[in-house]
This record gives structure tokens, C-alpha cells and sequence, in this order.
């Protein structure tokens, strides 16, 4: 489609395949579907952005980005959101009365992205982190797309170099500090759909895999599929050396501890009170700060002298700082407790 208007356009090619045109630099822009909002703030375009969805609009916890910009909760609602809306048509007549110049959108295949662009005659732009709950390359790619579009480029260059070279940090000081033998690790209490207790676990779990350690979840049937339900007497014929848990899922488990303290003493981890915490990065996919905050808790918590020097609560709030432009570590602290602490369990 030709955009009216337009003293400049821009044409790129979007994640769905299809060839968008759009004029450069939109000043009134719309994000729909997981992680779209997230990119956008990344890219420091927030003060773009005219309406958001609705779970956008709600509690922010779990979602840095969200934290530091508490004013998007004041813009008009485009649409539910969340997943039960991914690659749905869109609410457009909310769409229509916020009067975007372009709307992206994550997840939306191309026929109905099409459709959406065709009826509303507005720019439909479709981006991707790759499989949800992950770190995929392809969010890169979203980020120069978008980052294009809004003649961000530069930015977005500077957020794959800055997330890459954190990451090479983790994997660089966990290789130097684990030695021949990784440690067992096994990370419980990860939310699902809802908020679980020790037993919900990931089998590809980012911060451990950038940490170098073992995932004893690993060890499971892979036919289970990624995220994995264990019953008490698997964890127990595991018995990982260390257990990190998931702030979503913390209270679940003290609840849980009180109840059976048997069970989870006859846990080594939980003898040697080397059970840590950490914050929860799937929240509307996958919020890579926090994949990245956790993986500095992990590897200070098992590899101590190679990561010293390294303070992970003053790690994350420069990380948050970078990506998102404000320091909220304290405000995840408040709400998930210290990251990398060791998790207190009265007998």
C-alpha cells in the first residue's frame, strides 16, 4: 500500500514475509501482542506510542518495562491483549480512534495482517522474538525492522550489542569458574499460565543455559515438552545441588514447605540452604533484562570467585537502566524479594 502524506517512506520487509511501507519517523505509533510494547521501549520510543492494550494497562509486575514507564497505564486501550488474542483481528475501532501511522503487531500471520492493514489503511508491521518463552536471534531482527521504521537504528544496534555483550560476560565467567563439571541445578516455581509451586519447571531454562550450569530438568523425556510438571519424588531422585526459585512462585512454596518440610529436606539443596532466588523474565514473552539479571544471580551464586567484583542487584539496575531507561530493580525487589538471595525456610 502507498502512504498519503508522506514526505519520506520507508520499506521493509516484515517478520511475517510481507513488504510494508510506511512513512519514516511515525510520531503516533500502536503495539499489539507479546513483547511488541517491550521493543518499542527498548528502541526509546516510548513517547510515541498512543494507545496500548489492556493488560498493558494492568499490574506491571513481572514487566520492567512496564515499571518504568508507569505512564502508559493513562493511554486508551487498542484491545485485550494477551494471549488468547494472538493473530486475532484486532479490536479496530479502538484502533481507528487513537489514529496511528503505523501499528506493530507481534505474532499476526500474513493474511490477516493484510486484512488489518486493508481495512484500516494504516501500516500493519509484524514482528517476532522467534519461539515464545525463548531467546531467539529473530528478536534482533524485530529490532532493526522496527528500529527502521522509526529511524531508530542506531538504538537499535546499541541494544543487541549491549544484550550480546552481557551475554558473553555470563558465559565467559561461568566457563572460567565451573570447571570440568558442571553444577546440578534445578530452577522450581516457574509460572505457567498462572502461578505454580516447586514443581513447574522449565527443561530450556535461558538464564542457566547463559550460566553454563547443568539443568537436571534436562534429564526428563524430552517428549514432555519445554515446561514440565515434576511430582516430589522425581525432584527427589534428581536431587540437584542447587535450587533457584522463582519469585512468581515463592509464596506457593514457603505455603508448601510448611505444610511437608520432610519433603523438602530430603532435598540436599534445601540441607545445605542453598536454595536462591530469582525474578521471573516470561511475562508477555520473554523479558530479556531480567533473562539477563538471572543469569548474573546464577552464576555469582555457583561460580562466586569468578564472578566477584559483580553485584547482581547493581547488574540489573544497570541493565534496566540501559534497556529500558529507568532503574526499577528496586521495584522488582520489592515485589519478588532480593535476587540471587538465598530463600529462608523456617523449620
Amino acid at each position: 500500500m502507498t502512504v498519503p502524506g508522506w514526505a519520506a517512506t520507508v520499506t521493509v520487509r516484515d517478520q511475517a514475509g510481507r513488504s510494508v511501507e510506511v512513512g519514516r519517523e511515525p510520531s503516533r505509533i500502536v503495539c499489539l501482542g507479546p513483547g511488541s510494547l517491550r521493543l518499542i521501549v527498548y528502541l526509546g520510543a516510548v513517547e510515541r506510542v498512543c494507545g496500548v492494550e489492556s493488560l498493558e494497562k494492568r499490574d506491571p509486575a513481572g514487566r520492567p518495562y512496564r515499571l518504568a514507564h508507569p505512564e502508559l497505564a493513562a493511554l486508551p486501550s487498542v484491545g485485550p491483549g494477551g494471549p488468547a488474542a494472538i493473530n486475532k483481528k484486532p479490536d479496530m475501532e479502538s484502533l481507528l480512534r487513537v489514529r496511528p501511522q503505523v501499528i506493530f503487531v507481534t505474532y499476526m500471520e500474513a493474511p490477516l495482517a493484510d486484512e488489518v492493514q486493508r481495512s484500516l489503511g494504516i501500516p500493519v508491521v509484524v514482528l517476532s522474538y522467534g519461539e515464545l518463552g525463548t531467546f531467539d536471534t529473530e528478536v534482533f531482527h524485530a529490532l532493526r525492522i522496527a528500529g527502521r521504521v522509526l529511524g531508530c537504528e542506531g538504538r537499535a544496534e546499541a541494544v543487541i550489542a549491549g544484550i550480546e555483550s552481557w551475554k558473553l560476560e555470563v558465559e565467559r565467567r561461568a566457563l572460567k569458574g565451573r570447571g570440568s563439571k558442571p553444577v546440578r541445578v534445578y530452577v522450581g516455581g516457574i509460572g505457567h499460565r498462572g502461578a505454580h509451586g516447586i514443581e513447574s519447571t522449565e527443561r530450556d531454562y535461558l538464564p542457566l543455559e547463559w550460566a553454563k550450569a547443568h539443568n537436571v530438568a534436562e534429564d526428563i523425556p524430552a517428549h514432555l515438552g519445554s515446561h514440565v510438571f515434576l511430582d516430589k519424588e522425581m525432584l527427589l531422585t534428581l536431587d540437584p545441588d542447587v535450587i533457584f526459585i522463582d519469585g512468581g512462585g515463592k509464596a506457593l512454596i514457603l505455603e508448601d514447605y510448611a505444610k511437608r518440610p520432610k519433603v523438602y529436606e530430603a532435598l540436599r539443596a534445601f540441607r545445605s540452604r542453598r536454595v536462591y532466588l530469582l525474578h521471573p523474565y516470561n511475562s508477555y514473552s520473554t523479558n530479556l533484562g531480567t533473562a539477563l539479571t538471572d543469569a548474573y544471580a546464577i552464576g555469582k551464586a555457583l561460580y562466586p570467585d569468578a564472578f566477584a567484583g559483580m553485584d547482581p542487584e547493581t547488574k540489573a539496575d544497570e541493565i534496566y537502566s540501559f534497556l529500558v531507561g529507568k532503574p526499577v530493580y528496586a521495584l522488582m525487589k520489592e515485589i519478588y524479594g532480593p535476587l540471587g538471595g538465598v530463600v529462608l525456610f523456617d523449620n
